[in-house]
């Protein structure tokens, strides 16, 4: 397909329209100098920049962006294919990154997106985040299709939203899904900063924007083999060590393959593995239950990993120690004063949540008032403000929860011999 050659017609758009938007000049770029034309194009439409990225989670091990989606009202949508663009640029993007940082990007879930931008070098300096809008604003539904729906009277098709966009060439369908989802994103920011300026929670959102900016995705937990689904059912450190090794053989080879894990071999393959304790590479060969697309083709692996998981003195402990305050499932047994304060504290955040419309965990991290339940230290509102304040709350959250909480936990607080 022509770098500049329209996607689809209006006929083809896959829509079903109760009341449809016009279909504007949708293109496909897959070169830098393309990029470059293209964002002078953006530069004479008007409004927030909608932005939106498809990535190949389920097929590939990164989380990089496959297609990155452009569009402003009267400009052309940009369907930009990263993977040419930086074959014909390495430094494309960040020189798109200077001239895009002046406008309010929209994305729908921003910290889905954020980090596999930020991997190419683009980052938004202000946001708005249509999905968060919707939460803030009582949306019972926030996928993009249902908040589509809900405010602007479409449905958008989703069929192509799990398909491997690492595919080339992109399929004209999937490109004319992509083009949809960001076509729609001003029209729907406008409904939402109306219906957010009627509850009077416009400047919450604002606050949550401005915060969302300086997201980075959480760093990856140590031992993430722990992660095994099934491991639980193991109790022996030998078998741990088995299944820690066969994940790591299994991870190194997803990063080298650029393949998810999972369709190497499943988890439910390492869990086989180590329950069935085979004698020989010819009995792992022959057990049925030991599956995945990778399961005979890469079978030395596997068994070199089993083998070393067998062996090996480095064996795991049957339990990571705990950092930081208690499991809080365990507060009710092991720390009841702890477990009471939690239990009148989420009592007080469902009146909230009743009254402002908004989810428990939008209104206040669980983490945060997990932490805040746990200190003997803060006897006040003012004092539970600035609590929340040093973990991360924006002030339209402190000040909505503190006094609350202070009143339910003030006669609770007290040094008890437990903790």
């Amino acid at each position: 397909m022509a770098d500049d050659a329209p996607v689809a017609s209006v006929d083809e758009i896959v829509l079903t329209p109760l009341l449809a938007p016009r279909v504007p000049d949708v293109r496909l770029v897959e070169s830098a100098e393309k990029l470059r034309a293209g964002i002078q194009e953006l530069h004479k439409g008007f409004g927030a920049l909608a932005v939106d990225a498809e990535r190949a989670s389920g097929f590939k091990y990164s989380q990089r962006a496959y297609l990155i989606q452009l569009h402003r009202h009267g400009a052309p949508i940009l369907l930009v294919d990263p993977i040419a663009v930086l074959s014909d640029d390495p430094s494309a993007f960040g020189k798109a990154q200077s001239e895009l940082e002046q406008y309010v990007w929209i994305i729908h879930a921003a910290t889905q997106d954020i980090p596999c931008l930020a991997e190419l070098g683009l980052r938004p300096m202000r946001l708005f985040d249509t999905e968060l809008a919707g939460r803030l604003a009582g949306f019972e539904r926030v996928g993009l299709g249902a908040m589509v729906a809900r405010t602007l009277g479409f449905q958008l098709a989703k069929e192509h939203s799990a398909v491997d966009w690492s595919t080339r060439p992109l399929q004209a369908s999937w490109l004319t899904y992509a083009a949809l989802d960001v076509d729609v994103l001003p029209e729907l920011m406008g409904a939402l900063i109306l219906e957010l300026e009627q509850q009077d929670k416009l400047s919450w959102a604002e606050e949550e924007f401005e915060h969302l900016t300086g997201f980075t995705p959480k760093p990856s937990k140590e031992d993430r083999w722990r992660g095994i689904s099934g491991l639980h059912t193991f109790k022996h450190t030998r078998d741990l060590a088995v299944a820690r090794e066969m994940w790591n053989a299994r991870e190194t080879l997803a990063q080298k393959l650029d393949v998810s894990p999972g369709r190497l071999i499943p988890d439910a393959s390492i869990v086989e593995v180590v329950q069935s304790k085979p004698r020989s590479k010819a009995e792992l060969s022959a057990n049925k239950k030991f599956s995945g697309r990778a399961s005979r083709s890469y079978l030395d692996l596997w068994w070199e990993s089993y083998a070393r998981g067998l062996s090996t003195n480095d064996l795991p402990l049957a339990k990571i120690p705990s950092t930081g305050i208690p499991n809080h499932r365990v507060w009710a047994n092991k720390f009841p004063e702890a477990d009471n304060r939690l239990v009148a504290a989420k009592q007080a955040m469902t009146g909230l949540v009743g009254s402002h419309g908004i989810p428990a965990e939008n209104l206040l991290s669980p983490d945060f008032m997990r932490q805040l339940c746990w200190s003997t230290e803060v006897k006040n509102s003012d004092e539970v403000a600035q609590f929340l304040r040093n973990l991360g709350a924006r002030s339209w959250q402190t000040l909505l929860v503190s006094p609350v909480l202070a009143e339910v936990l003030s006669p609770l607080w007290r040094l008890p011999s437990q903790e």
